[in-house]
């Protein structure tokens, strides 16, 4: 990276060198601890609401990894001098009591006059270090399975327009409050190779980042792909946020559209999304059962979406 040399430590798993959804470091044998950090501005207009958002999302990576987070600490930028207190109150109390349905303790954090509204958390997790989940560990046969639909950065768009309908804006702010726990606590019975979580590249610019590397490419199965109501109209209508343009021209080189697919779904599922569900291959034998128990736990948008194939070499064919 910018050619800068960083330390080296042979207990360190997973580092910059994988480029993974999170950090992991051994401790024992049979404990090693999983650290991410993320942040970012208002998503939505209601301060607990955004507070909720924020620490499901930098909770997920841990999740991806296999892992279970246990511990974090706020970080925040607020504009002391142009919004009132009561504000901050509110998202602290939203991310708290999110931290609070997940079992993790805040243990602390550091807040800065900002300019600009940003809150999120620095999360520590535990996972044995045998049971690891990286995103690049695709294995030809296995099914690829999603657990929370795409639409959030084409309805967050449409909500700063004043065009997304309030079922709309209920149904995709409580898909991204929504953690990824559960997902993640039915995964680790299932034979998962690898495991991904769906945020700001999109659907397909994640999968890309499972494939390349892989010597695999994947068949995705477009009708099969959960999407939020109404994000199919807004897209049509050209409310899509520029991040998925610039996710699409980064990854199209990649990617095989088949002339059956609406164009469309190109523009959804490069979508930027926030607090997005988990992506993950598992091996074809347990692939069914694993989405029964993803739904019969309350996870109702867990689907299969698609497949890994024996090439040709890292595409992503969307039929």
């Amino acid at each position: 990276m910018c050619g800068i040399e960083f330390p080296t430590d042979p207990n360190l798993l997973v580092g910059l060198d994988n480029a993974d959804d999170a950090g992991v470091y051994k401790i024992s044998d049979d404990l090693a601890i999983i650290q991410t950090v993320d942040f970012f501005t208002p998503i939505v207009d209601d301060p607990y609401w955004f507070g909720q958002i924020a620490a499901a999302n930098a909770m997920s990576d841990i999740y991806a990894m296999g892992g279970m987070p246990k511990t974090a600490m706020n970080l925040v930028g607020f504009p002391v001098r142009e919004m009132d207190i009561s504000v901050l109150r509110k998202i602290i109390q939203g991310g708290v009591d999110k931290m609070r349905e997940a079992g993790v303790v805040l243990v602390g954090g550091h807040t800065i006059e900002d300019s600009e509204l940003k809150y999120g958390l620095s999360v520590t997790g535990f996972i044995h270090p045998e049971k690891i989940l990286i995103k690049r560990n695709l294995k030809a046969g296995d099914r690829l399975v999603l657990t929370k639909p795409l639409g959030t950065g084409i309805i967050n768009t449409a909500i700063k327009g004043g065009l997304a309908s309030p079922e709309a804006v209920e149904r995709a702010t409580r898909s991204m409050a929504g953690l990824n726990k559960t997902a993640a606590d039915v995964m680790g019975r299932f034979q998962v190779h690898a495991c991904t979580d769906i945020t700001g590249f999109g659907f397909l610019g994640h999968l890309a980042e499972m494939v390349v590397g892989s010597q695999c490419s994947v068949r995705i199965y477009s009708q099969s792909v959960p999407i939020l109501p109404e994000t199919r109209a807004l897209a049509s209508m050209g409310l899509v946020p520029a991040g998925a343009y610039n996710n699409k021209k980064f990854r199209l080189s990649m990617i095989e559209l088949k002339a059956t697919v609406d164009p469309i779904l190109l523009d959804i599922f490069f979508d930027p999304q926030t607090s997005g569900g988990l992506l993950m291959s598992v091996a074809q034998n347990y692939t069914s059962d694993l989405v029964k128990s993803m739904r019969k736990s309350g996870i109702k948008d867990a689907f299969i979406v698609g497949e890994i194939i024996d090439g040709p070499s890292e595409r992503i064919i969307l039929e």
